[in-house]
């Protein structure tokens, strides 16, 4: 059954590597027609970034609008197998004038463990993770080695790896620490918009752990170590805010005034707050908006839409519903009204009732 079950991965990872190596010789030849046509080794196909890709030997440039390395990788005609590794990754946006794309290949490979051999198809040169991918468990002191491959026909890999047990029962593996974000506001930036003022970075642990077997199968494993080699960076994002919110509504403040500028014109504004179900008033907003249907809470108690955008109640005469509006708490939409519209002294004073939870604190 191994050798039927050996023989069929034999197969497929042998039509894999013919794949590929047809890929590889079929972006050559592009390139080469490229290089025939034009000197400078540039294909023409829009106006906009120029996309370099390296693939194992061959380069090529384009000059393309494709906004993603996916879809210039498509328009270029360069074909990937689903085992290749694109650096960047085929979803990441193409966003500067000289945009640079590696190819690696994926290749055939054997490793074996005594008796047992498996075939696997990587672009990976890691030893471990390679023997990890054939399904295999390294433990600590055991070694993986590259050994001799004499016949291509019968090892049916271009490179094949030894394993050999040094007897430990200690497993090491690296595990990525997740980074926090931290939002901070920003006076100077128009509001609504974001701008990235640290990129965040994962960090990196060592676990070390023993494992225990019945039978020749994994039972359990226990933590020896747990060390932190790289501590995670926090992404920080700016935020653009008014002046308004430096003085934010709060439960206990009951009622806001401030003065704010609409359009050419300088209003003062109450914000009040008030604690009633919005369902209703978000079927109203999905029909006439184009909004989901439905709120959730902020974990300050202000109700918010689905994209985030605070509930609140104005005069549709002066802002109609769906209209974006700044508020003290942030950036919020206009879903309902309320008999104090019925209050304005024809002054220029303005009010904006504020979806909460802070009186019921009921989640809804």
């Amino acid at each position: 059954m191994r050798l039927a079950r050996n023989t069929d991965k034999l197969l497929l990872i042998t039509t894999a590597f013919l794949m590929s190596f047809t890929f590889s010789f079929m972006l050559k030849r592009h390139n080469n027609d490229t290089f025939a046509d034009n000197e400078a080794g540039v294909f023409y196909e829009s106006e906009d970034h120029f996309v370099t890709f390296y693939d194992e030997g061959n380069k090529l440039t384009v000059k393309t609008n494709a906004k993603t390395v996916g879809e210039a990788l498509n328009r270029a005609g360069i074909l990937i197998n689903p085992t290749d590794t694109v650096d960047p990754a085929l979803t990441t946006e193409i966003d500067v004038d000289n945009f640079f794309v590696n190819i690696y290949r994926s290749r055939p490979v054997m490793i074996r463990d005594g008796v047992q051999s498996e075939y696997v198809m990587t672009s990976s040169y890691d030893t471990k993770e390679i023997a990890q991918l054939a399904g295999m468990t390294i433990y600590d002191g055991d070694e993986v080695k590259l050994a001799a491959n004499t016949s291509f026909l019968e090892a049916g890999a271009a490179t094949v790896y030894e394993v050999t047990r040094n007897g430990g029962r200690t497993v090491t593996v690296e595990e990525e620490i997740a980074f926090s974000e931290e939002t901070i506001k920003d006076y100077n930036m128009e509001p609504g918009t974001r701008e990235i003022r640290q990129l965040g970075e994962t960090g990196v642990r060592e676990l070390t752990f023993e494992v225990f077997y019945e039978n020749n199968v994994e039972v359990k494993r226990e933590l020896l170590s747990d060390i932190v080699k790289r501590e995670p960076v926090t992404r920080v994002v700016a935020v653009g805010a008014s002046e308004i919110e430096r003085k934010p509504l709060t439960a206990r403040m009951g009622m806001n005034r401030y003065t704010v500028r609409v359009g050419h014109n300088v209003v003062l504004r109450t914000e009040t707050y008030y604690d009633l179900p919005m369902q209703g008033v978000m079927r109203i907003a999905a029909r006439e908006c184009g909004a989901e249907a439905y709120y959730t809470v902020r974990e300050d108690g202000v109700k918010v839409d689905a994209e985030g955008y605070i509930l609140v109640a104005a005069d549709l005469d002066r802002y109609p519903r769906c209209s974006v509006v700044e508020t003290s708490l942030g950036l919020g939409k206009v879903y309902d009204t309320g008999t104090f519209v019925e209050k304005a002294d024809g002054t220029g004073h303005e009010q904006f009732d504020i979806a909460t939870d802070w009186t019921n604190k009921n989640g809804a």
